[in-house]
């Protein structure tokens, strides 16, 4: 039997047991000059080096121009995909790789993730990579939510803005930040564009601060604010207006995700306790927007979150003799009304408040007498507050609390003379806090958000 068979224009040749189709030397197996269309997929088991092709990729053979895979067709490859050193290679948009895994990439220039603004994000896949153009960083997919990578260590900087200070009612304008990494004293950023205010929310993202409501004694004893404020968290500098809330009010506490900040109840004018929740989308200067409500009326709460969720823990509920002992919760994605978590140890309002991904935290408070001690939850888990350690600063409530990816920070307070020690402590490893440094001067209600919390980076 023949081992070559020829058609009638003859353009086969065999060599040294060596078919070639368009050549007469071919040198492998079987080798190819022209175009190659297949109707199927086309496997390739050795190692393949890409260049101009319609067809095979034949193993060792270096290419030096383009190759293009259609849509429809297919090309699957068990060796290794190998570009020359100054090339490039490009996967279309809305291609995805499917079976099989690459098990390691090696590249000598750049590499360049796909691209967008926040409202351009894929849906993820976990471990997707994405840049964002808003907050000028590379986030990851972790199965629920987009996270920024270049924030999931111990650097940040926290922030405290405004409060309460030579006495209540008094309002300052100071804003100051501390690297939570570096123990030592706060270090002046800025100023508030319209003046001192006292007991308001704020929150942030990886690059911007939001502060907003408020009491601003400068106008009155009890005059609110509606007025939210921002500042670019790299950049030293006074803030500048970014919209409104829903409503006036004081007493009000606010957390974040990466993308969305809230405002967590309050307290309007003739001092009406509420149950508003208002969101932002933190890189769109605008008012606020209804987001739901609490399970509760109540002014002077604490709010914290992981990624995924946003948490309200106590509050004063009509009287400052009525402190609430609830915690609710929310998640980030979904509008809608609070859910009920647990109980806190001990009713509580006015109290510091931080976050980790995993924990949340009340430092101090009024239970009504003052308290000492931090509770923790686990915000993932719905359930009741524990124990977590003590304040270094005894009976201290009104301080703010910010953080970084492993460290909790309480600054300022009430005890009841106004305090300016700043403590940290580790949120992995219950224990009491430790000596910080100082603030500026000594005030208690200050506005406090960092460019690693609130659902950030290390989140």
């Amino acid at each position: 039997m023949a081992s070559i068979r020829q058609d009638y224009l003859g353009n086969y040749s065999q060599q040294n047991q060596n078919v070639g189709i368009g050549t007469s030397i071919p040198k492998e197996k079987l080798e190819i000059h022209g175009g190659i269309t297949a109707q199927q997929d086309l496997n390739v088991t050795g190692i393949a080096t890409l260049t101009v092709a319609s067809g095979f990729i034949k193993r060792n053979l270096e290419y030096s121009e383009d190759v293009y895979i259609s849509s429809g067709d297919s090309a699957t490859l068990s060796g290794e995909i190998i570009v020359g050193a100054g090339l490039t290679m490009t996967v279309g948009t809305g291609a995805t790789a499917g079976q099989g895994n690459i098990d390691s990439l090696k590249v000598y220039d750049m590499f360049q993730p796909p691209s967008g603004t926040t409202n351009q994000r894929p849906v993820g896949k976990p471990g997707s990579l994405f840049y964002n153009f808003d907050f000028k960083t590379v986030e990851f997919f972790d199965g629920n939510s987009w996270r920024q990578v270049d924030n999931t260590t111990t650097r940040g900087r926290g922030f405290f803005v405004g409060g309460g200070a030579s006495g209540t009612p008094t309002g300052t304008d100071i804003h100051e930040y501390i690297e939570i990494a570096t123990l030592g004293n706060a270090i002046d950023f800025g100023n508030l564009a319209q003046g001192g205010i006292r007991m308001f929310g704020a929150c942030g993202s990886a690059t911007r601060g939001l502060l907003g409501g408020g009491y601003k004694p400068a106008a009155s004893p009890t005059a609110v604010v509606d007025i939210i404020e921002y500042f670019t968290m790299a950049s030293s500098g006074n803030t500048i207006d970014f919209g409104n809330l829903s409503d006036a009010r004081g007493e009000v506490n606010a957390c974040s995700s990466s993308t969305r900040g809230m405002w967590v109840a309050g307290e309007d004018v003739p001092f009406a306790d509420m149950n508003i929740l208002d969101y932002v989308e933190i890189a769109t200067l605008g008012n606020a927007l209804d987001f739901g409500d609490l399970t509760e009326d109540v002014r002077d709460p604490q709010a914290f979150a992981s990624p995924v969720r946003g948490v309200r823990s106590g509050g004063n509920d009509n009287t400052d003799s009525d402190i609430s002992e609830t915690i609710d919760f929310w998640k980030f994605a979904s509008k809608g009304n609070a859910i009920r978590f647990g109980d806190l140890i001990a009713r509580l309002s006015g109290p510091g408040n931080c976050s980790s991904n995993i924990r949340g935290f009340m430092l101090g408070g009024n239970s009504p007498s003052k308290i000492n001690f931090i509770q923790s939850i686990t915000i993932a888990s719905e359930g009741n507050a524990t124990f977590f350690g003590d304040l270094s600063f005894q009976d201290a409530t009104n301080a703010c609390g910010t953080s970084n990816s492993t460290r909790g920070i309480k600054a300022g307070g009430a005890t009841p003379s106004l305090t300016n020690v700043i403590e940290f402590f580790n949120m992995s490893t219950a224990g009491s806090s430790q000596d910080f440094g100082d603030l500026s001067i000594p005030r208690n209600n200050s506005g406090s958000t960092s460019d690693s919390h609130g659902g950030l980076g290390g989140f």
